[in-house]
This record gives C-alpha cells, structure tokens and sequence, in this order.
C-alpha cells in the first residue's frame, strides 16, 4: 500500500529526473499553459519550483505577486502524473540565478546577466499525483477480467505541498 508521503516522494524524484511542466495562471492575470522547465534547488526534497523565462512572454510580465497558478506534469515513463497548484512570484535573485544557471538555460539566453531572464518562484499550495496510472496496463487487466480501479486505489492522493 502507497501512502501519500511515498506519493509525494515519487512525484518529486520524477520531477527533477523529468523537469518539463505546463504552467499557466489564473485570476486576474491569465496566460495559457505551456512548457516550462522545472527546477529544484540542489539537495531539495521538494519546493518550491524555479522556472527561468524572459521578461517578453506573459509568465515573465507577471504583475502582482503571488499569482495563482496551476501546472501539470506527466513523467516521461507514464508512471507518475499531477496536477498542482500555487502561487508563481518574480524572484530574480541574483544568488538564486546563480545557483540555478545550468548549461540548458543558458541556451536561451545571452549569459546569467541577460538583461530579458525573469526566474519565477512557484509556491506550491496542493496537488493531485497519481502513480502507475498506465492505461495500456488498465487495458490489459480488462482484457483478462480484472478490474483496474481496485490496483489503483492508494496510487493517487490529494497532497498538500
């Protein structure tokens, strides 16, 4: 039996193995989801989750502070799903830049001083993960009779983060 810290454990380890979310925000300020790059401080055991973007795009233009947001996230083994909740603030910290800056975000930018980078700090409120949802194996427990819903009962949790 899977209980809601192994859940949470599980989602955080495919998060910094995977990193791509699709975030956007809601309320007063809204913009469409889309891919974003998560990040992690070194030795984090969870949030919050840094994102780097350009002060050009509607995430980077945010305006108020704490705006609501909401993410979703699907590991690439399909073994770890969820949707989360929160609040995304500018943070451009320079240390925090500093200690994030890999190789893969400076590829979108003219170095750490690029006068456009805006590093987004998401606080996360609540989520739902689900673990070993695969629907090609719910798929094959139907073709042999079984029900699916009763392997996945205490494989999805609602967390609060």
């Amino acid at each position: 039996m899977t209980d809601e810290h192994d859940i949470k454990e599980k989602f955080f380890k495919a998060l910094k193995s995977d990193r791509t979310i699709m975030l956007g925000l809601s309320g007063s300020q809204v913009a469409q989801p889309r891919p974003m790059t998560a990040l992690l401080e070194d030795g984090a055991e969870e949030g919050p989750i840094w994102l780097f973007t350009s002060n050009e795009t509607e995430l980077g233009r945010i305006q108020i502070p704490n705006a609501p947001a909401c993410a979703t996230f699907a590991s690439k083994g399909h073994n770890v799903f969820a949707t989360f909740h929160g609040n995304l603030t500018v943070h451009n910290d320079r240390d925090m830049i500093e200690r994030l800056w890999n190789p893969f975000v400076g590829a979108w930018f003219e170095g750490k001083d690029d006068p456009k980078i805006t590093l987004l700090r998401f606080d996360l409120s609540d989520a739902e993960i689900w673990i070993d949802a695969s629907s090609l194996l719910a798929g094959i427990k139907i073709l042999l009779g079984a029900d699916p819903k009763r392997d996945y009962e205490d494989k999805v949790a609602k967390v609060q983060l």
